[in-house]
């Protein structure tokens, strides 16, 4: 058995895909059997809900200590002045009939001892060369390396310094790179003998902005990976010296650990990118599980026909097809691109005497909408159809989207898009001319097909996720599940699964700085090119009749099952885990 330390922005409540992973690894049979107790370790935001935790067992601050550790603990607070709380969380998978119970760490290092903390920064640069001075103004980057000490000695005192037991530090993503390395420095020191440090890579930081921030995005930035790596140029040969970004600094540190998990092949990809210790380092492939629900022709369909009334009310026609897009509204998701693939859709589907619906689910109010502002807009000029820009309605990158929506279906003739930049699905928070039964798995079930053709996506969990429910699942090869799929289906082409390249050139470039010059123009016309073999390509295989829904659905299940949590943790997770040994 053995002991996992999850270190994460993310340990008391879901906030996004690192989330997801958590409530994946942790509700599965094969994670239970084999791991005796985790905690989860995070810093305690301002305004945090304590209320996410099953339990608190020391809080100094509320008079909580019914923890025998309690004198401990409160020392470590005195000494590196900041405020712990430790309580612990439930995890459920009803599904599966799983519980797991989590203890959970909290610091609260706003206001820490800054001459320990700057001697563990003198540490850092002493033994891994990092410059702590040059990202001091970043407050994450400051947040996780004081963090880093007093986490540390919580987990001593709770874990027992004197266990045989393996203990794995996972570092989810840049953030816990402090306290793995505070391991390593402990290790170099001749303690934490039984500790082993593990980076989880779910995406590379360094590599997100150079893709999302020029023109060319995915198209530029891939095609200049294959050609660097036939050079054997390292990203600080490509796009220049990456160490003016705080999360490089600390990934860049990721081969010193003990293992490394990617959550997609072209995560290894970009890891070995760079730099040189990475290119020979083991680094261990630990997809992402997706969720495997078994449903019937009846619930498919009855699911639909509420998806299609909600149309119906809201363009005045009934589709023949449901389309989705259940997503968070940032450029890496290149929505656009959904937009381009229904072009070429619509032609095809209005001489097929076809029609169609995209609903585009995405906010950037993560909160939701209050609800007597939906009915608001909803009585006053006929939302989420129509828009207006400003709070209630569009913010931010939601009045560009809307743009491209209304420019799309002022020219189409057999499709429409609706874009409901609202939190939820159901009538509650979206509105009375929402289906009284409907509710968000109805968006998931009824989906004929779900769109994600992102520009950046190290997995992309939401793009696949109702493949178990007979969706055809629109992704583009830069997609980690991709990967994964590959694996699944035996590498066959499946009908469930359509993978759009925009990264292939119809040319092969002369040279690097051929590549580096590609911008919108270029990426543009590829695009453009390419969506129409995709539309083509959706087109026939969208269900003619019943039939097909429920070949679909059996064949979503199957592959499914075959990428499955429980699948993830048995073949990739532990295997995974072993290495670090």
């Amino acid at each position: 058995m053995s002991i996992v330390v999850h270190v994460t922005h993310e340990a008391i409540q879901k906030m996004g895909g690192i989330g997801a992973v958590l409530e994946g690894l942790l509700t599965t049979r094969s994670y239970n059997e084999a791991i005796d107790r985790t905690f989860l370790v995070g810093p305690l935001f301002s305004g945090a809900d304590l209320g996410a935790l099953d339990s608190v067992l020391y809080h100094a601050a509320e008079g909580t200590k019914t923890t025998p550790h309690a004198a401990t603990l409160s020392e470590i607070e005195k000494t590196y002045q900041v405020e712990i709380i430790y309580g612990q969380r439930q995890f459920k998978n009803k599904d599966q009939n799983v519980t797991t119970l989590t203890d959970v760490i909290l610091v609260n290092v706003s206001n820490s001892n800054e001459d320990l903390t700057g001697q563990f920064k003198w540490q850092l640069y002493e033994h891994f060369g990092i410059e702590s001075t040059r990202y001091e103004s970043e407050w994450e980057y400051e947040e996780y390396v004081r963090l880093a000490e007093p986490a540390y000695q919580t987990l001593q005192v709770l874990i027992g310094e004197e266990t045989e037991t393996p203990v794995y530090i996972i570092s989810h993503e840049f953030m816990g790179m402090p306290l793995a390395l505070k391991t390593q420095i402990e290790r170099k020191n001749g303690g934490a003998a039984n500790m082993r440090t593990v980076f989880y890579a779910h995406e590379v930081a360094t590599i997100r902005p150079i893709v999302e921030g020029h023109p060319g995005h995915d198209v530029r930035f891939y095609n200049a990976l294959d050609q660097a790596k036939t050079q054997g140029k390292l990203i600080n040969d490509v796009f220049g010296d990456p160490f003016w970004y705080f999360k490089h600094a600390l990934i860049d540190k990721a081969h010193l650990c003990d293992t490394i998990f990617a959550v997609g092949d072209l995560v290894v990809d970009e890891l070995r990118f760079l730099a040189q210790p990475f290119e020979t380092f083991p680094i261990n492939l630990v997809y992402n599980g997706i969720p495997v629900f078994e449903m019937n022709l009846e619930d498919k369909l009855a699911s639909k026909a509420r998806l299609q009334k909600y149309a119906r009310t809201l363009l005045d026609y009934r589709p023949d097809y449901v389309f989705t897009h259940v997503t968070r509204l940032v450029k890496s998701k290149g929505l656009w691109r959904d937009l381009q693939v229904l072009t070429h859709l619509d032609s095809l589907l209005a001489s097929n005497d076809k029609t169609a619906v995209l609903f585009i689910l995405s906010t950037e109010i993560a909160t939701g909408r209050p609800h007597e502002s939906i009915h608001e807009m909803e009585r006053e000029y006929g939302w989420p159809v129509s828009h207006k820009i400003g709070y209630p309605d569009l913010v931010g990158a939601e009045i560009e989207l809307n743009n491209g929506v209304s420019a799309f279906n002022l020219q189409s003739k057999a499709i429409k898009v609706v874009f409901v930049n609202q939190f939820g699905w159901s009538q509650a928070s979206c509105g009375s001319r929402m289906p009284i039964e409907m509710e968000f798995m109805d968006i998931r079930k009824g989906s004929d097909a779900e769109f994600g053709q992102s520009i950046y996506e190290p997995f992309g969990i939401a793009q696949v996720e109702p493949l178990s429910f007979g969706a055809i699942c629109v992704v583009s090869n830069v997609c980690g599940c991709c990967g994964f799929i590959q694996r699944a289906t035996d590498n066959r082409e499946v009908p469930n699964v359509v993978i759009a390249d925009y990264t292939h050139l119809n040319a092969a470039p002369k040279s690097l700085g051929d590549v580096l010059n590609i911008g919108l123009v270029e990426r543009t016309q590829i695009e453009v090119e390419n969506s129409r073999d995709i539309a083509a390509k959706l087109l026939g295989r969208l269900p003619r009749k019943p039939r097909d829904v429920e070949d679909m659905i059996k064949e979503g299940y199957e592959i499914a099952s075959r990428m499955s949590w429980e699948v993830v943790v048995k073949d990739y997770f532990l295997p995974g885990l072993k290495q670090a040994l």
